[in-house]
């Protein structure tokens, strides 16, 4: 079996709208990292040299490499990725080899037999 790492950067206050949407697209577990700090292409807006930009989490979801494609668009349309610049930002890498990921495997194996 093989698997693709989806690292995924949401604000903070969607992270469970895209948790849930991972887990209905398939996903069975996620890694979450909080307070992590973004900037995109603008620079950040500052009120008396604070810098005003929102909390993001990085989420690092260990997915079966069929159901990936469909796992990461079901959570870009849910976290409003592309319709709304600024919320998020999904990427898929892949991943050449897993060890601690036995019991996800098993649990994975008729899911995409069935899908094959």
């Amino acid at each position: 079996m093989h698997f693709k790492l989806l690292v995924v950067f949401v604000e903070d206050e969607k992270t469970d709208d895209v948790l849930k949407a991972a887990r209905e697209a398939g996903a069975t577990g996620c890694t979450v990292v909080s307070n992590a700090r973004g900037e995109g292409a603008e620079g950040t807006t500052s009120f008396f040299g604070m810098a005003l930009t929102t909390q993001r989490d990085v989420l690092m979801l260990l997915v079966e490499e069929h159901m990936s494609r469909e796992i990461l668009e079901h959570i870009g349309d849910i976290g409003e990725f592309d319709a709304k610049p600024g919320t998020g930002l999904a990427v898929q890498i892949d991943v050449e080899d897993v060890v601690g990921a036995l019991s996800q495997a098993k649990r994975l194996v008729d899911i995409v037999e069935e899908q094959l």
